[in-house]
């Protein structure tokens, strides 16, 4: 007969699998261990990817805002030094709410993502006329390029991600309450009669 401490592969003597067990995992948690080196930043949660899209997004829209700042009339530097100053607040608040995307749920998480780009487009639209748009407009302007960046990040979070802080997203139509399982379930007798 099996049990479960034998379905798990635990040894026929409990201490000397202990011991084994324990001596493994101080082994492979030991600085500079294989193991470490591997998973440094996957053990943080982030990878160089999740690292180098806010840092690149922030380049570009750096970029993006020096060119708008001197399109409409700014001198060379005042543009450069604004594009500087908007990627280098871009690229923090990028890499801030890429740090704690893992914690926050769906929902919460691409409102977060609708804010910050609605944020910075309205921002860019401030900037973008000589004469300057009223501050009504681009709060306009900001707040429906958040609304779009929201209704397709939580799009792209819905469809292409199964795990949550909060557990596993249940699949359509495959899940039933506690109630409507037990109206579906026949009586199957007890396997030890």
């Amino acid at each position: 007969m099996e049990t479960p401490v034998h379905r798990h592969g635990a040894t026929a003597d409990p201490q000397s699998g202990a011991t084994a067990r324990s001596q493994a995992a101080s082994h492979e948690n030991a600085p500079g261990s294989a193991s470490e080196r591997g998973s440094g930043s996957k053990r943080r949660g982030m990878s160089t990817t999740a690292l180098a899209l806010p840092v690149a997004a922030a380049a570009l829209y750096g970029l993006w805002t020096a060119f708008v700042d001197r399109t409409s009339g700014s001198s060379l530097g005042h543009a450069w030094l604004l594009g500087l100053i908007a990627a280098v607040v871009s690229g923090v608040l990028g890499l801030a709410l890429v740090s704690v995307q893992s914690t926050l749920i769906t929902e919460v998480r691409a409102l977060a993502y609708g804010a910050l780009f609605g944020t910075a487009m309205g921002y860019l639209y401030s900037i973008s006329h000589t004469t300057g748009p009223s501050i009504l407009e681009s709060v306009r302007m900001g707040l429906v390029l958040g609304a779009v960046m929201f209704v397709v990040s939580l799009y792209i979070f819905r469809t292409h991600r199964t795990r949550e802080p909060h557990g596993e997203h249940r699949p359509r139509g495959g899940h039933l309450t506690h109630r409507s399982q037990g109206a579906h379930r026949t009586h199957q007798p007890h396997p030890t009669r």
